[in-house]
């Protein structure tokens, strides 16, 4: 942390729920981080995932960023995905956290984030908004009273409490759900994919790309990507590819050239957005998820072929010499 989150995480955690004088760490706020950066992943967060890898861990780890906004849940040896953790949230909230006895109004994601949560909501009965990224699409469903719980798998999750992110809410609730459901954070997520199915999920950033080449690989790829829709990639018959427009359901406004989007047909999905024009070149985020009713494979070897052929879409190889992206989370 090294922000003011550790601040109130030492009272929540020690002070107020009796958790050991050891539980928070980092907690001291320092100007630069104490050297470390303050996004929690599992690239950046490397000293609490060795710790939660050995065989005493704890039963739960959480990493958030310095000012609390994000956050990322761990168990022993086990990672989740920030649209699982989104996921799980929502299936659990009604019964395990005093707050959302009432049930949800509905629930919401970013697009690039996996579409994990949009199948909670179908059984519980509510709707899923799936808006570009940035907050303040959420905020606009919440003041509108038709979204409840939201998150974005940048490890951003929220609710309508505070209408924002909120790092140690999110912690808060899983603590939550595991002190009413008993187990462990993996047991609590493998009966989730043993009733919802698994999203196996990445994203992969290409960082340092030169910006005038990306921008033009682009708007190329925005001219001709309606073309992929019936044909065969990785596997599997392209159902749809397109630029993702969004329309805001409370104002009308229009957002367009969200993302390139690539669905197909057995429920997995190629999601590629570019961000970032300064003087250190654009970063290519490439998201990939693969669907399945139930799963315990490896991630990297599920979702290869869709790597495969995202390589191919975008260019990687041919226009910017690059075989491997910079950051996997």
């Amino acid at each position: 942390m090294h922000g003011v989150t550790g601040i109130y995480a030492r009272q929540i955690f020690e002070k107020h729920l009796g958790a050991p004088g050891d539980t928070v760490i980092h907690e001291t706020p320092l100007e630069d981080f104490g050297g470390l950066h303050p996004d929690p992943n599992q690239l950046h967060a490397a000293e609490l995932v060795r710790c939660m890898s050995n065989a005493d861990a704890p039963d739960m780890g959480a990493a958030c960023d310095g000012d609390g906004d994000r956050n990322m849940i761990l168990g022993r040896n086990f990672f989740v995905t920030p649209g699982d953790s989104l996921a799980v949230i929502a299936e659990h909230a009604g019964a395990c956290i005093p707050g959302y006895q009432k049930g949800l109004a509905g629930v919401a994601r970013s697009m690039p984030t996996s579409t994990a949560v949009d199948r909670v909501a179908r059984e519980l009965g509510i709707a899923c908004h799936e808006t570009p990224t940035g907050w303040k699409f959420f905020g606009n469903l919440m003041d509108a009273g038709m979204c409840t719980i939201c998150g974005e798998e940048s490890f951003g999750t929220g609710s309508d409490h505070v209408r924002e992110k909120d790092g140690l809410w999110a912690v808060l609730a899983w603590l939550s759900i595991l002190a009413a459901r008993g187990g462990s954070v993996a047991q609590i997520v493998r009966n989730h994919w043993q009733r919802y199915g698994r999203s196996y999920f990445q994203r992969h950033d290409y960082e340092g790309l030169d910006s005038k080449s990306a921008g033009q690989m682009i708007g190329e790829l925005r001219g001709k990507i309606g073309r992929l829709a019936g044909t065969r990639l990785a596997s599997a018959m392209v159902i749809r590819a397109d630029d993702f427009t969004y329309v805001d359901p409370v104002d009308g406004s229009v957002s367009a050239s969200q993302g390139i989007r690539i669905l197909f047909d057995e429920g997995s999905r190629i999601v590629g957005r570019l961000s970032g024009t300064g003087t250190e070149g654009a970063t290519l985020r490439l998201y990939f998820e693969k669907y399945r009713n139930e799963g315990e494979e490896a991630v990297d070897a599920m979702l290869q072929p869709l790597i495969n052929a995202a390589r191919e879409i975008f260019q990687l190889r041919d226009r910017f010499n690059r075989e491997q992206p910079t950051v996997v989370t």
